[in-house]
């Protein structure tokens, strides 16, 4: 529930977590209530492309920047059609934006589009919590939702937990549509929408591929409707040990030997589909500054994340799959979680970050050309 409102600073809001801690500050962006769950990002720019990435379909964001908003909102920096977190979390607000291309404030956009948020807090204190507690259940209240803290607790409570949520399906496109590749057209890909962001299909059609984005709900069928030389399965919210239908497509592919890349939740997804389990971090990955290294070549990249799941697969050794032999290809050199996999007998390969980052850094996005050299041998 969300009520648009001018002079939501002087509000006051209540930010609730689950196991019970409490944090008092001022409402930015709409006034009214949400839950969702709470997560950290380290990103100190692309905050637009931050909320406008479907990944963050039912996350309450808190920046760990002290100040957010300094560049106000453009037309440009949109990554999809509308601001998808669930809530903003800032310390400090930008009283007045500061760049050519804003057209309105962030707390103008947030209020615009009903997304209930709250400032004013010590960011860093609820961060170092989430970090040693994990990520949670959150509300955040601000006017008339405001109760006392007890029955706003349980209110947070009785909200749905992250794990085993199946939301790709809510976020993605409902008609497939069509991105054309820019210059001479050298490819076609079917890219399998998650929650896929729009500076995607762009580094894509870059390259002169053409790209036909379809639906979560796509079949191996349409997959292959539009002749493809090659398949790409987006990022993406929710639990990956739901998603049982694009395992099945993606194993599809697998069969027919197409060259394959998937990102993010398509990470996950690959890795289900060869057999490997999947679990939930503890406070998961989100940013634009996590360090992660290719096994391929020794480099370390900096990298963009957003993810709260992982793939459980070995990292000392080759694994046997039903799709042949694979190995993990990056890790994460903060914790050793597993950032990419690759197959070394069929054309296919995933990484579990963002090589598209529109926002920063652009370290990774040499695995969109890895890509096209898989179009390429196969059609060789």
């Amino acid at each position: 529930m969300t009520t648009s409102t001018r002079g939501a600073a002087k509000t006051p809001a209540v930010l609730v977590l689950e196991d019970g801690r409490v944090f008092r500050g001022r409402a930015y962006g709409a006034v009214g209530e949400t839950f969702g769950e709470a997560v950290f990002s380290t990103g100190m720019t692309g905050y637009q492309e931050t909320l406008t990435d479907p990944s963050y379909h039912r996350q309450v964001v808190v920046m760990t920047a002290p100040h957010v908003g300094n560049t106000g909102v453009n037309d440009e920096d949109m990554e999809s059609r509308k601001i998808w977190v669930s809530g903003y979390v800032v310390r400090d607000p930008a009283r007045v934006p500061s760049s050519w291309r804003s057209r309105r404030t962030l707390d103008e956009e947030l209020d615009a589009q009903g997304v209930v948020g709250i400032s004013g807090i010590d960011t860093r204190a609820l961060t170092r919590h989430l970090r040693e507690r994990g990520a949670m259940r959150v509300g955040i209240f601000s006017g008339d939702a405001v109760q006392n803290d007890a029955a706003l607790l349980a209110r947070v409570q009785e909200a749905p937990q992250m794990k085993g949520a199946n939301l790709s399906a809510e976020v993605a496109t409902d008609v497939p549509y069509v991105v054309p590749a820019i210059g001479e057209k050298k490819f076609t890909v079917a890219a399998v929408d998650l929650g896929i962001k729009g500076m995607t299909p762009q580094r894509m059609a870059e390259r002169g591929i053409e790209v036909h984005v379809l639906p979560a709900t796509a079949t191996v069928e349409d997959v292959y409707a539009v002749n493809p030389d090659g398949v790409f399965f987006s990022n993406g919210p929710g639990d990956p040990a739901t998603a049982d239908h694009p395992v099945s497509v993606m194993r599809g592919v697998l069969e027919r030997g197409t060259p394959l890349f998937g990102i993010c939740f398509g990470n996950q997804i690959l890795g289900r589909a060869l057999g490997f389990g999947t679990f939930k971090l503890k406070y998961g990955h989100r940013g634009i500054n996590q360090p992660v290294q290719d096994r391929t070549t020794g480099k370390v990249e900096v990298t963009a994340h957003n993810h709260g799941f992982a793939v459980d697969a070995p990292l000392d050794k080759v694994s046997e799959t039903p799709f042949g032999r694979a190995e993990v290809s990056h890790v994460c050199l903060n914790d050793n979680v597993v950032e990419g996999l690759r197959l070394l007998d069929r054309p296919a390969f995933s990484v579990q970050y963002h090589p598209e980052a529109a926002a920063g850094p652009h370290d990774a996005a040499y695995l969109f050309d890895r890509f096209v050299s898989l179009m390429e041998g196969q059609r060789a």
